[in-house]
C-alpha cells in the first residue's frame, strides 16, 4: 500500500480530505476544475489507493447514526446541535434514535440489563440503514463499556465513558478546581461542598478538583463542610440547613449541580441568610433555569456543544483512516452572575 495518504493529497491540492475521497469514490459531485486539480496531484504523487478499502468506500452513505439516551434531558439537545454543526461542515447526515431512558427506567443507570435491549435495538436499526458509524449520547456520565455491539462499525461515546471505545468527555476535575479558585480569589476560605451521589464518576472527579484546590490553596480541611447529596434539590435544602447550623458555618458552598443549588437558596432564605451577602453559592451545569433564580446563579457551564462537535469530528477522522484528537478535553466555562461575593 502507498505511503502517500489522502491527507497528503488534500494538502497539496488545497482541498479537504472529504473532497479527495469524493473524487476517488465518485460519491459526490465535485466541480470539474477542483476534480482535475485533485486528479493531477494524485498522478504527480503516484498515489495508489488500497483496492479493498476503496471497494468499501464506494458503498459509503455519508450517514452517521446518533443514539440519544433521552432527548428530554438537559444535556442532550446541545450535544446533538454540536454533532449537527460538524456534520454540516463535513457534508454528512445523521439519523437520530431516542432511547427515552429517563421515562423508561428513571435514574436506574447502574442496572444496565434494564436498558441493554433498547440500545441493541437502536444499533440494529441504524446498522440496517447503512450508517457508517454511531455516536452514543449518555444522559449521565458513567462507564458503558460493552453496552453496544456495532459489528465492527466505529462508535464514539459522549457524556459517558468506555474502556474499549473512544469517548469524548469534558474535564470535571478541572471545572471543580476552577470553581474553587474563583471562590478563593473572592476571599473565601471556609468553603463547603455538596456532592452528587458518590457512586457517580462526575461526583468523584469534581470532589478531586475540590480537594486539589483545598490542598493547593492551603484551605482548612473540615470534614463537617463535606456533604453527600444525591443531585436532587431536596438534598441541597436539607444539607444546607445542616451546614448553616454549624458553630462556624461556611461562607461559600460549591454545589455539584444547579438543581441542588435551588435547595441551597431555599434553605438559606428560610434561615434568613442572605445570598451573596452572608453566603456565596456556585453551581454546576448552567441549567436553563439558573439565570432566573433569585439571585441569578453563578455556575460552571458545560461545553456540551463542543463535545458533540468533537465527537462527530473524531468519528469522521476514524472513517477517513486518521487519528482522532483525543488529547485535549473540552473545558467548562465559569458563568458569573449574582450569587457570589466576597465574604
Amino acid at each position: 500500500m502507498s505511503s502517500i495518504s489522502i491527507k497528503d493529497i488534500a494538502a497539496k491540492a488545497r482541498v479537504s480530505t472529504a473532497t479527495v475521497s469524493y473524487v476517488l469514490n465518485g460519491t459526490r459531485n465535485v466541480k470539474q476544475q477542483t476534480r482535475e486539480r485533485v486528479l493531477q496531484v494524485i498522478d504527480e504523487m503516484n498515489y495508489k489507493p488500497n483496492n479493498a478499502a476503496q471497494s468499501l468506500k464506494r458503498r459509503r452513505t455519508n450517514t452517521i447514526g446518533v443514539i440519544a439516551e433521552d432527548v428530554t434531558v438537559f444535556n442532550v439537545p446541545e450535544i446533538i446541535d454540536g454533532i449537527n454543526d460538524c456534520a454540516d461542515r463535513l457534508d454528512m447526515h445523521i439519523l437520530l434514535t431516542n432511547l427515552r431512558l429517563d421515562k423508561r427506567i428513571g435514574r436506574s443507570f447502574d442496572n444496565v440489563d434494564a436498558y441493554r435491549h433498547f440500545a441493541d435495538n437502536a444499533v440494529s436499526e441504524l446498522l440496517s440503514k447503512q450508517v457508517e458509524g454511531i455516536i452514543y449520547i449518555g444522559v449521565h456520565p458513567r462507564d458503558l463499556t460493552g453496552l453496544c455491539d456495532t459489528l465492527g462499525k466505529p462508535i464514539v461515546y459522549t457524556y459517558c465513558y468506555t474502556q474499549s471505545d473512544l469517548s469524548i468527555q469534558y474535564d470535571d476535575e478541572q471545572a471543580a478546581y476552577e470553581a474553587m479558585e474563583y471562590l478563593v480569589n473572592k476571599g473565601h476560605s471556609r468553603i463547603a461542598i455538596i456532592s452528587g451521589a458518590m457512586d457517580s464518576i462526575p461526583s468523584r472527579l469534581r470532589f478531586n478538583g475540590f480537594y486539589k484546590a483545598v490542598t493547593e490553596f492551603e484551605l482548612p480541611f473540615d470534614p463537617l463542610l463535606i456533604k453527600m447529596g444525591d443531585w436532587e434539590a431536596e438534598s441541597g435544602y436539607r444539607l444546607t440547613k445542616e451546614l448553616l447550623s454549624l458553630a462556624v458555618p461556611p461562607t461559600a458552598i460549591l454545589s455539584m449541580n444547579d438543581v441542588m443549588a435551588v435547595g441551597i437558596l431555599q434553605a438559606a432564605r428560610e434561615m434568613g441568610v442572605t445570598i451573596p451577602g452572608a453566603l456565596s453559592v456556585i453551581g454546576f451545569d448552567n441549567r436553563e433555569f439558573s439565570e432566573y433564580l433569585t439571585p441569578r446563579l453563578t455556575t460552571m457551564g458545560l461545553p456540551l456543544h463542543e463535545i458533540g462537535y468533537k465527537a462527530m469530528d473524531a468519528l469522521s477522522r476514524i472513517l477517513q483512516g486518521e487519528e482522532p484528537d483525543v488529547n485535549s478535553k473540552p473545558i467548562c466555562k465559569l458563568i458569573e452572575r449574582n450569587s457570589v461575593a466576597s465574604p
